[in-house]
């Protein structure tokens, strides 16, 4: 039993690197699913507005945690704002908490049949994070290649 037990577990260590492959290592944060595919360059829209909830969702089967943030714009409704994987904004010098004041930019979709924005910059204070291009292609594809490939200085 025990040699069963060992041949499994080296089958799983085996698969991890397919699995991530196959989510495009970002645990299926990519552009080309149709989570992904929601976000529409014509929708852009700029807000501003006080956070009252951070919370954690997970967009699509497949996907790994996601974050979202509830918004009480200036216009006095509240709107979720997707921004993205939980993985990437925790490696990152901006922290969102409730009653921050944030402005953002990002596309206008229809998720779950309500009106939400996915992000592309978040503004908070002096800093800002950019999340996607224009064409809602993700800053983290490719993000920790390119933090092994900075230069030291």
């Amino acid at each position: 039993m025990k040699s069963f037990k060992n041949k499994v577990w080296i089958l799983l260590f085996a698969l991890l690197p397919v699995i991530s492959i196959a989510q495009g290592g970002s645990g299926g944060w990519c552009s080309n699913n149709n989570y992904s595919r929601l976000f529409n360059p014509a929708t852009i829209v700029e807000l501003k507005g006080t956070i009252v909830t951070v919370e954690k969702i997970i967009p699509e089967k497949g996907m790994s945690n996601g974050i979202h943030l509830v918004l009480k714009t200036e216009a006095k409704e509240n709107i979720t704002v997707h921004l993205g994987p939980e993985w990437y904004l925790d490696n990152q010098d901006i922290l969102f908490a409730a009653g921050d004041k944030i402005k953002i930019k990002g596309s206008k979709v229809t998720y779950e049949n309500k009106m939400a924005i996915i992000a592309m910059t978040v503004w908070k204070g002096d800093y800002h994070l950019d999340l996607r291009d224009a064409k809602g292609n993700p800053k983290w594809n490719g993000w920790k290649r390119a933090q092994k490939n900075k230069p030291n200085r």
